[in-house]
């Protein structure tokens, strides 16, 4: 049996093909301007190999960005330390000229001159865009350490700039405090020699028949010196034992608030008034008066109260009181002091009740504050005899709190009316009482508060009333049913005086002279 054999014919038309391909691809590549040889490279090589370039030209731009960031931020640095010197230098130049030093203010300001070159050296770098320095790091570390030994000597002129005004301050504080106490010595002086002469010239030239307001008015304002003169002496007092001042101001006068400081004063003021005045329009002060009875009929009486008034006006008070112990001014002393100096309150001044005991015993200390408070005592008791002699009737009265303000008994002690002319004021107290003189008034001092701050007490006292009445309430009604009907009449009583009870609790506090 015969194989079956692959036909020649078919295998060589096959092979000439293949050659023929061949023989056409090299014609077609001899045909091309660049002979060589080519090679295919695939796509994703091609891909990665321009990724490489750009990541590679990318950190070249960033270091040239952060080189040109790092020569920037040196140049600036060197900017600051070159103006924190120059302010160095102009400050060294100020210290220079006071005192007043020659060669110092040169050696300054050839330092200003050559810091104001370097700066504007720096400008025209900057204008030229020439801010490249090398190394940027070096730099910027030469730059920070320039500027703190500017900003270093800046601040040690600055400290001994200031130590010579503590120094001068010091000086001018030591001048001024012997120039005060100078000034205290000559007060003193004077007071002693006015109270050896014990003149006056105003109440020495004042006669019987001078009866009429405008000499009351003088012998007033004349007592009201002396007031304050205590009020002063107590309030250092206090001070110099450490009192809180805002704490006994508010128990003098409670709810009040002081704008100023200075105004807590007007507190003290108005309770020496109110103790130091208390029974002024009772003769001699309600004391009694066994050795000396007041005579019958009007004139004798004036007449009377006047030979007090000229016994008294010309002589030094505590000489006075010393001979004449158990004389009326002496009981009317020795009362006032009792009720005005509170035993705590002497304690802590003087350590001590020993002036107090003397007091007491009718006997008058030498202390510089009983002897003020003797001079207040005597000028109050003199405008008490003069008031006690005149033909008019003269009396005293002050203002109750919340009153509204009248310029016809009133005056403000402070200028805050006239500031604030359309607001609606208020008595927030009476500091000084006022006096009617016949027909005339003599209008009282007072502490104004704004009716904003009336209306923050009457809420305050509202609230209060409210929780009076929740309390009052239930209790009426229980009154009103252990009652019968038969009753009616003794509920009633009960309920009115429940009520009135209630309008005691709440009232507005009052104080009368």
């Amino acid at each position: 049996m015969d194989s079956i054999r692959p036909c020649p014919a078919a295998a060589k038309s096959k092979i000439a093909r293949t050659f023929q391909k061949v023989i056409h691809l090299k014609s077609a590549t001899k045909n091309l301007s660049n002979p060589g040889f080519c090679l295919l490279i695939p796509q994703e090589k091609l891909k990665c190999c321009e990724s490489q370039q750009v990541e590679k030209e990318n950190l070249e731009e960033e270091a040239k960005e952060s080189k040109n960031r790092a020569a920037v931020e040196a140049f600036v640095a060197k900017l600051f330390a070159t103006v924190s010197a120059v302010k160095a230098a102009y400050a060294k130049l100020q210290v220079a000229q006071f005192p007043y030093n020659n060669e110092a203010i040169r050696s300054a300001d050839q330092a200003v001159v050559d810091e104001l070159k370097e700066l504007s050296e720096l400008k025209h770098r900057f204008l030229k865009k020439q801010i490249d320095s090398s190394p940027p790091h070096v730099t910027l570390m030469l730059a920070e350490n320039q500027e703190q030994q500017s900003l270093m000597k800046t601040y040690e002129i600055t400290m001994k700039k200031m130590q010579r005004e503590i120094e001068r301050k010091d000086t001018q504080i030591s001048l001024l405090q012997d120039q005060l106490q100078k000034i205290v010595q000559t007060n003193k002086s004077l007071e002693i020699k006015l109270n050896a002469s014990g003149s006056f010239s105003i109440l020495d030239n004042i006669k019987f028949s001078d009866s009429n307001p405008k000499v009351f008015i003088m012998v007033l304002h004349h007592a009201l010196r002396s007031i304050r003169n205590f009020v002063k002496m107590l309030i250092g007092n206090m001070e110099s034992v450490s009192w809180d001042l805002d704490a006994a101001a508010n128990a003098i006068q409670p709810e009040i608030t002081f704008s100023k400081r200075d105004h807590k004063g007007f507190a003290f003021e108005s309770f020496v008034c109110r103790e130091i005045f208390c029974g002024f329009n009772e003769p001699f002060f309600s004391i009694q008066n066994d050795h000396q009875p007041l005579p019958n009929g009007t004139d004798p009486r004036r007449i009377f109260f006047f030979e007090h008034f000229k016994n008294l006006r010309s002589v030094s008070v505590i000489q006075f009181i010393g001979q004449n112990q158990n004389s009326l001014f002496g009981k009317f002393l020795k009362s006032k002091y009792l009720r005005l100096v509170h035993p705590k309150m002497e304690f802590s001044f003087a350590g001590n009740l020993n002036q107090r005991k003397m007091v007491n015993s009718s006997e008058y200390p030498e202390t510089e504050f009983f002897k003020a408070f003797a001079e207040m005592g005597r000028r109050v008791w003199l405008l008490h005899c003069l008031t006690f002699s005149f033909d008019q009737e003269v009396s005293i009265f002050q203002v109750k709190r919340n009153a509204r303000f009248s310029e016809v008994y009133m005056e403000s002690i402070t200028d805050d009316i006239f500031v604030a002319a359309d607001r609606d004021f208020r008595v927030a107290f009476t500091v000084v009482p006022g006096f009617k003189v016949g027909q005339s008034v003599v209008q009282s001092q007072q502490r104004l508060s704004e009716f904003l701050e009336l209306i923050n007490s009457i809420a305050s006292i509202l609230m209060v009333s409210v929780v009076l009445l929740q309390s009052t309430i239930p209790l009426i009604h229980v009154l009103f049913l252990s009652f019968s009907r038969r009753d009616i009449l003794s509920k009633k009583s009960v309920i009115h005086s429940c009520c009135q009870h209630f309008v005691e609790i709440t009232a507005w506090p009052i104080t009368e002279l």
